[in-house]
């Protein structure tokens, strides 16, 4: 474990996927960040860790192409051409042709705007971790793990951060990248709101029979949404809300008993499913932070030069994409996780409406590839 480091410009709470990516870009701005977290890189890396995969925005992408991480990231990086939600009242995903009621977005209706893009990337978090880990100990970023941080205080000219084992950092900013929980947030008197819903997500990879050519699914039960996410090597990650207790029994299943529950949510239209790896279950919760930055703090971001003018427009750029998504969740799981058949009426219609009207789909499927806006430079693919 390396010791504190001297002459730090912005502490990192957190070296996970955000934090160590913040690292990298203060790294290639010609700033010192230093990287704290309980957990070593080591075992951020291994399968059993996170069963996870994260949906990647195209501009995002671009970022990490311009870290340098984008080369090891590509072999582990499956394009998403299209995207398929239906609605239905009986397990059985995406058996047949859709219904009604249906959205499909398709890649080739932004390909001109995007330089061919598609509308996102779909990678295993541990991929992600493992190449940022590796990026961050090749441009020798000191990394103090394992670490807590304990407490921090936050003053006019710099910002002071003390570990559990006693040792003190110094810098301009210190940056909250660490979760929920984060130290930072709270000592930096930044509140937050939220909730827990009465469901849990159940993850698993699998292994598909058939091709799934780059389709991700969305299909929408009454107990909840199941999601077929494509992976690489025709493999997908699986996610599907169920009640907490439901959850935990599926968690618990043997694996004869968890394949018949899979393969009656799944149908059959990509054959038969293999699970590879463990079973996952996350309990679904919002939170929101009520401020971004504070003075000598952010919640992360690239506001790393220590000014409160370079903060509050970090805090400007972010804060209405942060509520805007925290509204469309909490939105969006009450909407979809019922079978009310007034609801089920107006959710039908309103994706009915929305599929006819190819201005609207071009703008869902830029606005989600986030490149609407004034971008930055590191989600144009300029580097710092």
């Amino acid at each position: 474990m390396a010791d504190a480091a001297k002459d730090v410009d912005v502490i990192i709470a957190g070296a996970g996927i955000a934090g160590a990516t913040l690292a990298l870009a203060l790294h290639q701005a010609g700033l010192k960040p230093v990287l704290i977290d309980p957990v070593v890189f080591d075992a951020q890396v291994a399968p059993t860790f996170d069963g996870r995969a994260s949906a990647i925005a195209y501009a995002a992408f671009r970022q990490w192409r311009a870290l340098g991480v984008g080369e090891a990231l590509e072999p582990h990086a499956q394009r998403i051409e299209q995207i398929l939600v239906t609605d239905g009242q009986t397990p059985g995903a995406a058996a047949g042709a859709p219904g009604p009621f249906f959205l499909r977005f398709d890649s080739a209706e932004i390909a001109d705007s995007s330089d061919g893009e598609p509308l996102g990337y779909l990678l295993e978090n541990r991929h992600i971790r493992a190449a940022l880990a590796k990026a961050v100990m090749d441009a020798g970023i000191t990394v103090l793990a394992p670490a807590k941080v304990a407490r921090a205080g936050f003053g006019p000219r710099e910002a002071v951060v003390t570990l559990a084992d006693g040792r003190e950092l110094r810098a301009p900013v210190a940056v909250g990248a660490e979760g929920r929980g984060s130290v930072i947030r709270t000592e930096a008197g930044i509140g937050a709101v939220g909730w827990d819903y009465p469901q849990t997500g159940v993850v698993a990879t699998v292994r598909l029979e058939r091709p799934h050519e780059g389709v991700a699914h969305e299909y929408f039960l009454p107990g909840g949404p199941f999601a077929i996410l494509p992976l690489t090597d025709n493999r997908a990650s699986l996610v599907w809300t169920e009640s907490r207790s439901r959850g935990a029994a599926l968690k618990a299943a043997r694996p004869e008993i968890f394949h018949t529950h899979l393969m009656r949510r799944f149908g059959d239209f990509l054959g038969d499913v293999t699970v590879e790896g463990p079973v996952f279950t996350y309990p679904l919760s919002l939170q929101l932070a009520e401020r971004l930055v504070a003075p000598r703090a952010a919640l992360l971001g690239d506001a790393a030069h220590g000014s409160e003018v370079v903060l509050e427009r970090y805090a400007a750029w972010r804060r209405f994409d942060t509520v805007t998504l925290s509204a469309g969740m909490d939105a969006f799981v009450r909407l979809f996780s019922n079978d009310n058949p007034l609801l089920r009426l107006a959710r039908g219609a309103g994706m009915a409406a929305v599929n006819r009207i190819g201005p609207a789909r071009r703008f869902f499927m830029t606005e989600a590839g986030g490149a609407v806006g004034d971008l930055p430079r590191l989600l144009r693919g300029e580097a710092l």
